[in-house]
């Protein structure tokens, strides 16, 4: 208690000058005693109000009653005191009286009354420029009333209830700060309401706060944040992480850490991200192979390549097994270098070392090897991953696409499209707009046509790109007026042509001798005449 009252002592400092302790020189001593003394003897309400008609309450009068019913055995009266006052027509409650009555009450464990005085007051004090104002008047009044560390728990468990945590959270990073530590219950409390609230950004920059300042979670709190995996459909993605990595199941608490620093990494603060780990592994919450997985992420996240294949290095010579997600970070590493070679081999070493590769690992290859105008080979690990069903990723597969039709084999890639499909992969208008833009440069108008209702039946709004080819591949074909058709169509749902639709359309009549009609079409007025 005595430290915690030095710390408290120390943070009055940077206090606003609003907030100091009302001095009561002024204040009649006989008229305080008389007002106590008259609580202690049960006088009612009207009686009070009588006797003490002539009397103007102030601040420091209030105040001064308040402090001399301190003691937990005349808690009850100063709660009396300050509702009597709070009818009085001549004053009203500030946020000081309220501090002083609710650490009071707190004191003397009356907690479902301090609870109702600190919502009361909460509600009085909100808005940016008044957010602290509670904390700082609390903070001020706690040692002239001799209070209770409690007093903060329940100013942040309220500030959950009344699903005001955004605030809340900012008060409890205020209350850090100044090195006044909070319970886990008051944290879990907070976790919660964000977490039911769906707030779950929010949720783990409360949990990152924790861990920063010492406050470990136990198994509510990792419950909770289990929760929020759930509902953000993360849950699998870090559990079949740590699959990869440590090679077995992982308990909850596992899983809920490496989340948190993976996130951190992730959002590019790399430095924070290693800070938080090695407190982590202080506190035995990482596993150690998990650490060293991780710190290699972050080596690959920073582009420092070399520095990472020494901690992987470092990590095997410690007796730690490679794992599947290390070598897909070197793979995915070497593909974004264009060192398609390099890539490969750590792919080959996977498969001699029996360890598995997953979806990202064939990603890494199949777009890498398409940028590099290896299209053969990301054919082939697209094949290969489809024999072990998984299913490509979307910018992986639209990659591969797109090489496939500059080299004018649209074929293969539909064909590969119309597999894909029936395993339950989602195309987007890229994946569409590639095909359709090859066949229309073919003039095959008919395989155009089907892709753009397959578009249609899969809820894909077709944009101008492939209005565009579509017109393009009707006019090829000479079906001037299918290509009319869609226009209006393009039209009628507000999508704006391109000068390259108008162009197509004038070469198109200036092919067929139409210089009339190729006349008419105005790039000013944007409109086809018939």
């Amino acid at each position: 208690m005595g430290s915690l009252l030095r710390r408290i002592t120390h943070s009055l400092n940077s206090l606003k000058p609003n907030t100091q302790l009302i001095h009561t020189n002024s204040t009649p001593n006989n008229v305080v005693r008389a007002i106590c003394d008259s609580f202690k003897s049960g006088w009612s309400w009207d009686a009070l109000t009588s006797k003490f008609a002539c009397v103007k309450l102030d601040a420091k009068l209030v105040e001064n009653v308040l402090l001399e019913l301190k003691d937990p055995n005349d808690a009850k009266r100063a709660l009396g005191f300050f509702h009597w006052v709070s009818k009085r027509k001549d004053f009203d409650h500030g946020v000081w009286s309220y501090s002083i009555t609710i650490h009071i009450l707190v004191r003397a464990k009356m907690v479902m009354d301090a609870r109702a005085l600190m919502e009361s007051v909460l509600k009085k004090n909100v808005g940016d420029s008044l957010k602290f104002s509670v904390v700082d008047s609390l903070l001020s009044s706690y040692e002239v009333t001799a209070s209770n560390p409690f007093v903060f728990d329940l100013l942040v468990q309220t500030y959950a209830k009344m699903r005001m945590f955004e605030t809340g959270f900012d008060v409890c990073c205020y209350l850090r700060e100044r090195g006044l530590p909070l319970s886990l219950i008051s944290y879990n409390t907070l976790l919660r309401v964000v977490e039911r609230s769906e707030r779950n950004a929010l949720v783990w920059k409360i949990y990152e706060h924790m861990v920063e300042r010492r406050s470990y979670p136990n198994e509510e709190t990792v419950r909770i944040l289990i929760d929020a995996l759930c509902k953000e459909g993360e849950l699998r993605k870090y559990a079949d992480m740590l699959d990869r990595i440590h090679g077995k199941r992982c308990s909850p608490s596992v899983i809920v850490n490496t989340s948190l620093v993976f996130r951190i990494l992730e959002e590019g603060r790399v430095e924070e991200g290693m800070v938080l780990l090695k407190r982590m592994l202080q506190k035995n919450m990482v596993l150690d192979t998990i650490a060293y997985s991780l710190i290699v992420y972050a080596k690959v996240k920073l582009e420092d390549l070399g520095s990472a294949q020494q901690v992987y290095e470092e990590m095997l010579k410690r007796g730690f097994r490679a794992n599947s997600f290390v070598y897909t970070l070197f793979i995915e590493a070497h593909c974004k270098a264009g060192r398609i070679d390099e890539a490969q081999s750590m792919m080959n070493e996977m498969g001699n070392m029996d360890l598995k590769p997953y979806d990202e690992s064939y990603n890494f290859l199949i777009e890498g090897c398409a940028k590099a105008s290896r299209v053969e080979e990301s054919v082939n690990y697209m094949k290969q991953m489809m024999e072990i069903r998984f299913i490509p990723s979307l910018g992986a597969f639209n990659e591969m696409v797109g090489k496939l039709c500059e080299l004018g084999d649209a074929d293969q890639a539909n064909a590969m499209l119309t597999i894909l499909l029936d395993k339950g992969f989602s195309p987007n208008e890229i994946t569409y707009s590639l095909l359709i833009d090859e066949y229309a440069r073919k003039g095959k108008s008919d395989e155009v046509l089907k892709l753009y209702y397959e578009m249609e039946s899969r809820s894909l709004s077709p944009g101008m790109l492939v209005f565009t080819s579509l017109i393009k591949s009707f006019c090829q074909c000479g079906k001037s007026e299918d290509a009319k058709k869609y226009f209006r169509i393009m039209k009628d749902r507000s999508i704006a042509p391109s000068i390259s639709t108008y162009e197509i359309f004038l070469a198109n009549h200036f092919e067929q001798g139409n210089t009339e009609r190729a006349d008419c079409l105005s790039s000013n007025e944007m409109v086809l005449q018939d």
